[in-house]
């Protein structure tokens, strides 16, 4: 059954709210893994169509960096983050200390650096709902890859085809150093567990 199908915009609007929380939360985790000051835009939270995000990021044949994680316990579902080259250089340079300036730079330890990002930032948006209705959540490891973005984004539209034909889509301007890059990240808990994170916060179903 589509999100949209049951869900009205006071719904979407909660949906925000733990997108922005999250997206503050990973700035907060992101500078101290990195020992300098990280800002961030107030994201933009919306609810899109897998095909938008395609159109919103400018193009199924754009190579991106995939990082995919899976949510269980009280909450199901995945969090995917889709980073662009511009934000995968910044954090593993600025991390790592390197200067990669294409994606064949980057090695085993690199890929491991964008999976331990990932795993804090999506962290930053499980914690954000957790302290908001009291869930328990817990985050699988995450599955990196580095593709065409329609080629990506056929894994979970194809998986979540009979969950959702809508997902989160939060996008922010990261700012360090003097640069700035856009992440985006999709968010797709499954329909019940948007029911009891509703039914947790005291929204009317």
């Amino acid at each position: 059954m589509a999100m949209e199908s049951n869900y009205n915009e006071i719904h979407f609007d909660v949906m925000r709210e733990i997108g922005t929380i999250g997206s503050g939360n990973a700035v907060t985790s992101l500078s101290s893994m990195l020992s300098h000051p990280i800002g961030i835009t107030v994201p933009t939270v919306k609810t899109l169509e897998f095909s938008q995000v395609v159109d919103d990021m400018g193009g199924e044949e754009q190579m991106i960096v995939g990082l995919l994680l899976t949510l269980s316990g009280d909450v199901e579902g995945m969090i995917m983050f889709l980073l662009q080259k511009e934000f995968s250089y910044l954090m593993l340079n600025t991390l790592l200390g390197k200067n990669i300036e294409n994606f064949e730079q980057i090695d085993d330890m690199g890929y491991s650096a964008l999976k331990e990002i990932s795993s804090i930032m999506a962290a930053s948006y499980v914690n954000a709902i957790s302290a908001m209705t009291g869930l328990t959540i817990k985050l699988s490891t995450p599955d990196i890859t580095i593709d065409m973005l329609g080629a990506i984004l056929s894994v979970p539209a194809i998986y979540y085809a009979n969950i959702s034909d809508k997902l989160i889509y939060i996008e922010g301007q990261f700012n360090s150093q003097g640069q700035t890059t856009p992440c985006h990240i999709l968010m797709i808990p499954d329909e019940d567990s948007l029911n009891k994170i509703m039914i947790k916060l005291g929204i009317e179903i």
